[in-house]
């Protein structure tokens, strides 16, 4: 199925530039929830990563009869038992800030050692079709929460997270080099096989 336009199932700014940057070569028309105003807030209120993407993408592509494509992310912290993991939006509540979720965190990691800070970003991508068709992709990306915030860039829990393979958290490295190696990155590319595969059958 060739797709000429796709609405990105988000009002995240970060989100929406993180996944133009990575499919802008594709040929395809991006779209957002900005271009479409009247499309319903979806409550995330599913069990899992999945649950939600799917419902998200479900809707939009339900609403604005294109296809539509939903991330839904985060961070699950073994020390605490995989949390926030689907709560990582709103794990202080509904309207959390970036900064007030990272100040959670450290509070409750502030006596886990190093070692057994360990923790992992999981991403689950939802391609939904108008006529009810869902594909999902699911990507983890494994690290450790540093001891406080390292970093300018990123979004989230970027700033705490510390990526062992580069030595530092993925709010000190550029977009684009996050893109290569982060969850949502690795999901965004098999999306891209998936969708220039599509385009040729």
């Amino acid at each position: 199925m060739i797709i000429e336009k796709l609405v990105l199932a988000t009002r995240n700014r970060e989100k929406v530039e993180e996944i133009r940057e990575l499919l802008e070569d594709l040929g395809i028309e991006l779209l957002s929830l900005k271009d479409f105003p009247d499309v319903p807030e979806v409550a995330e209120d599913g069990e899992t990563f999945e649950a939600n993407a799917r419902k998200k993408a479900g809707i939009v592509a339900q609403c604005t009869g294109l296809p539509s494509l939903a991330d839904d992310s985060g961070l699950e912290v073994d020390a605490l038992r995989g949390a926030p993991g689907v709560r990582s939006a709103r794990f202080v509540g509904d309207h959390a800030t970036y900064a007030e979720n990272n100040e959670k965190l450290l509070r409750l990691m502030k006596e886990v050692p190093f070692e057994k800070r360990t923790a992992r970003f999981r991403c689950v991508l939802a391609l939904a079709f108008p006529d009810g068709t869902v594909q999902t992709l699911e990507h983890t990306c494994e690290g450790r929460i540093t001891e406080q915030p390292q970093g300018e860039n990123g979004f989230g829990y970027d700033p705490l997270f510390f990526f062992p393979e580069l030595g530092k958290t993925f709010a000190q490295i550029s977009r684009s080099a996050k893109g290569k190696i982060s969850h949502r990155g690795r999901a965004l590319r098999e999306l891209k096989q998936l969708l220039v595969s599509n385009s040729q059958t």
